[in-house]
């Protein structure tokens, strides 16, 4: 079934741990060759996967801020750059909904760019303008801290959701076609995102806060709005977001990381040796794809089947859950879907249909945009004071 209609994911973190773990010497972790034991994700598992079609993370720590956290997604950027140009004939650039289907024609792994974090563009509506020209289409609204525009699911309230210009960045991702991603983001910045966007707005990785109560999850009055904005949920795979047992157990992991001095999304192999060490004293309440199954049915009814897909965050967390341990898995959580009786039709939409037509229509609504307004020059200081 997945080679005729294989996974679009929606978020990996592929670069980042290539810049953590090898300086971005794509020699030193060549994903051509079989990575099990370092990285979550490589080519031959990305096939055995069944995977078309890929948002790569061009992700930096909310922690990097103005033309730092600017050079380090360039550098993400780049480093995406890099993996098309030396493996052409198994990923393929994408830019848009019809390069994924071409590409999914000629069997290619279909290649796009998301970034994580609106500090990525350094409050400037030029950046994100430049972003979307190398390749960007989609930008995560914040990531794990508030930026000046927009309030984070794990951070205290702040503006309250998104600001003035916070609505005008909205705005001008719909001009360009660049989806908006609200995961990360406050309830309330969803909320208010949904309000303004003319286009499908995208959760890349997130879950049902109603399986599981965590602020990165998304509440059920956000999912039922989905059908008339058109957007897509995509479930992610982090045990920590879908399994409750799983999420005061994970903040004593993370602390255990910092009270070692390295930060809680590290992947280092000093980082995975401390979590080891942990696990081994702390044995670790354990998902399946069954959990996220249970999330996806959830999902399927608040939403419905036509606005949900998948996000498996890996090479972006530490523990993944039994059966999806890394890009090999999909294949497991789809047979758990249709042994609880989805049909076919059902899961070649979760799996690609809905991603696609959701790019498709943003960039039906930016024509339509373009053509009435043209590039935003307003600035934070112009909105927000």
């Amino acid at each position: 079934m997945l080679a005729e209609f294989p996974v679009v994911d929606g978020h990996n973190d592929l670069p980042w741990a290539l810049r953590e773990k090898a300086g971005y010497d794509l020699d030193r972790l060549d994903v051509a060759a079989d990575q099990t034991g370092r990285l979550q994700t490589d080519l031959p598992r990305l096939r055995a996967g069944g995977v078309g079609a890929q948002f790569w993370s061009v992700y930096v720590r909310a922690g990097m801020a103005g033309d730092d956290a600017v050079s380090a997604t360039l550098e993400q950027i780049d480093c995406v750059d890099r993996l098309l140009a030396r493996h052409p004939a198994e990923l393929a650039p994408a830019l848009t909904a019809d390069d994924m289907e071409a590409a999914r024609a000629q069997g290619r792994i279909a290649s796009l760019k998301g970034a994580e974090g609106g500090h990525s563009i350094n409050n400037s509506l030029a950046t994100l303008r430049a972003l979307y020209a190398l390749g960007v289409r989609y930008m995560t609204l914040t990531h794990n801290d508030n930026i000046a525009w927009a309030d984070s699911a794990t951070d205290e309230p702040g503006v309250g959701g998104l600001s003035a210009f916070g609505r005008e960045v909205v705005r001008e991702m719909n001009r360009l076609g660049m989806l908006v991603d609200l995961s990360h983001v406050a309830a309330t910045t969803m909320r208010d995102a949904l309000d303004t966007s003319e286009a499908p707005v995208i959760f890349s990785h997130s879950s049902a806060r109603a399986v599981c109560d965590h602020p990165r999850n998304v509440p059920d009055d956000v999912l039922e709005r989905l059908p008339a904005n058109g957007g897509v949920a995509m479930a992610t795979f982090v045990p920590k977001f879908i399994l409750p047992e799983a999420v005061e157990w994970t903040a004593r992991a993370d602390e255990n990381l910092r009270a070692h001095g390295l930060h809680h999304l590290d992947t280092t192999p000093e980082a995975m040796r401390l979590h080891a060490a942990f696990e081994a004293a702390n044995p670790r309440p354990v998902a399946t794809a069954a959990t996220v199954a249970d999330h996806l049915d959830h999902m399927r009814e608040a939403a419905g089947v036509d606005h949900i897909g998948i996000g498996g965050d890996f090479d972006g967390t530490a523990f993944t859950p039994r059966g999806l341990d890394d890009v090999a898995g999909y294949p497991n959580l789809i047979a758990e879907l249709l042994g609880r009786g989805w049909s076919r039709t059902d899961v070649a939409k979760l799996t690609w249909h809905n991603a696609v037509r959701a790019l498709r229509d943003a960039e039906a609504v930016a024509r339509d945009a373009s053509a009435r307004r043209g590039p935003s020059t307003a600035t934070l200081a112009d909105l927000d004071g």
